[in-house]
């Protein structure tokens, strides 16, 4: 795997630190009934759940491309789906601040934003481990 590849993993396995905390908010959230709407309560969990689920799936795709012999250029395209980690979250999280939104607000853009980010990375990581599979055929 390319170095700065190692070292954007190693990074990212450090944010889990700051998804961990999440979890302690929320978790505070239901526990001490802190005044947060419905909404905000759902985006919240929706924005931590996705920011551990695409943290792993980030990590995953980095490995399967290093794993499948995939070439740097190609291995860089997990960082897309990195980015939408926190992106979406983004997204969930700022949309909804403020006291007692209705709706979310414009931050909620990123959260789409991502969803394309992601989208667009993972046809490229899909693509490029079978890119790799026909090379080493």
């Amino acid at each position: 795997m390319d170095p700065i590849l190692t070292i954007v993993a190693g990074a990212t396995i450090l944010t889990v630190i700051g998804i961990m905390s999440g979890g302690a908010f929320l978790l505070r959230i239901a526990t001490r009934g802190l005044p947060f709407n419905a909404l905000q309560k759902t985006f919240f969990r929706a924005g931590h759940a996705h920011a551990g689920v695409l943290v792993i799936l980030g990590l995953v795709s980095l490995l399967v491309l290093a794993a499948a012999g995939a070439s740097p250029a190609w291995q860089w395209t997990a960082v897309g789906v990195l980015a939408s980690a926190i992106l979406i979250p983004a997204g969930f999280f700022l949309s909804v601040l403020g006291r007692d939104p209705e709706r979310p607000g414009r931050a909620i853009a990123l959260l789409w934003a991502g969803v394309v980010v992601l989208a667009a990375s993972l046809l490229a990581v899909g693509i490029g481990v079978i890119a790799a599979g026909v090379s080493a055929l």
